[in-house]
C-alpha cells in the first residue's frame, strides 16, 4: 500500500507528487500508457516513488488523476468498484474547449458532483484552483498557497486537508461537495486571467489567495 496514487505524468502531476514527497508520503505513480513517462518522472522527483500504468490496481487510500473532467470519467469508469473506501480528490476544471466560454457540465452541478454519481469512492474537491508550478513551489511571491476543499464525507475532508497541510499548503474546507461548482467556477476565472495575453503577471503562476483579518 501507498500512501497517494496519481494518475498522469504531466505537469499538475509532478506537482501534486512534488507536495506529496514534501508531505513525506509515499506515491504510486500511473501513466496514461507508457510507463516509461512514469518511471522517468519517477526518477526526477525520487523518493518513495512506484509506477505502473493505467489499469494496474491502485494502491493509495489517496488517489489524485491529474487528468481532464472526460478522462476522469474514463478513469472512474474502468477502476469501478475497486474505488470504494477511497478517497477521490477531483482537480478538474470542466472547461468548455469548444467555446472557452464556461463550463462543460449542468448549471447546477459540478465535476466533482457528476464523478461521484459514478464511483463509490468519497470525491473530494481540491487543487483546481492551484497551477502546477505554483504547486511544485509551494507558494506564490512569498504566500503559501491556499487549497480550496469541498466534500461530503468528513473523514475524506479531513485527509485531504491534513495532506494539504503536511505538504505545507493551507487547506480551506469551504463546504459539501455542491461548493465545487463555485471552486469550478473560480478555477475558471483563473484560467481566464492567465489566459489574457493583456494580463502577462498572471499567465499560469498566480493563486488564489485568502487572508483572515487579524
Amino acid at each position: 500500500m501507498t500512501d497517494i496514487t496519481i494518475i498522469g505524468t504531466g505537469n499538475m502531476a509532478r506537482g501534486l507528487a512534488v507536495r506529496a514527497l514534501a508531505a513525506g508520503k509515499s506515491v504510486q505513480l500511473l501513466a496514461h500508457e507508457d510507463k516509461s513517462k512514469a518511471d522517468a518522472l519517477a526518477a526526477e522527483l525520487g523518493g518513495q516513488v512506484a509506477t505502473g500504468v493505467l489499469g494496474d490496481s491502485v494502491t493509495g487510500s489517496i488517489v489524485m488523476p491529474a487528468v481532464y473532467f472526460d478522462a476522469a470519467k474514463d478513469i472512474v469508469s474502468r477502476y469501478g468498484e475497486s474505488l470504494e473506501g477511497k478517497v477521490y480528490v477531483d482537480i478538474t476544471n470542466p472547461v468548455d474547449f469548444s467555446t472557452f466560454e464556461g463550463l462543460s457540465v449542468p448549471a447546477d452541478s459540478s465535476a466533482a458532483e457528476e464523478l461521484q454519481k459514478i464511483t463509490p469512492a468519497k470525491v473530494v474537491k481540491a487543487f483546481n484552483t492551484t497551477f502546477a508550478a505554483t504547486l511544485g513551489a509551494g507558494e506564490v511571491d512569498g504566500q503559501q498557497l491556499d487549497v480550496l476543499i469541498a466534500g461530503d464525507d468528513e473523514s475524506a475532508v479531513a485527509a485531504v486537508s491534513g495532506f494539504a497541510s503536511a505538504a505545507g499548503l493551507t487547506p480551506i474546507v469551504v463546504g459539501p461537495l455542491r461548493r465545487a461548482q463555485q471552486l469550478e467556477q473560480a478555477g475558471f476565472l483563473n484560467i481566464l486571467l492567465s489566459a489574457n495575453e493583456q494580463l502577462p503577471e498572471f499567465q499560469w503562476n498566480s493563486a488564489l489567495r485568502f487572508i483572515p483579518a487579524a
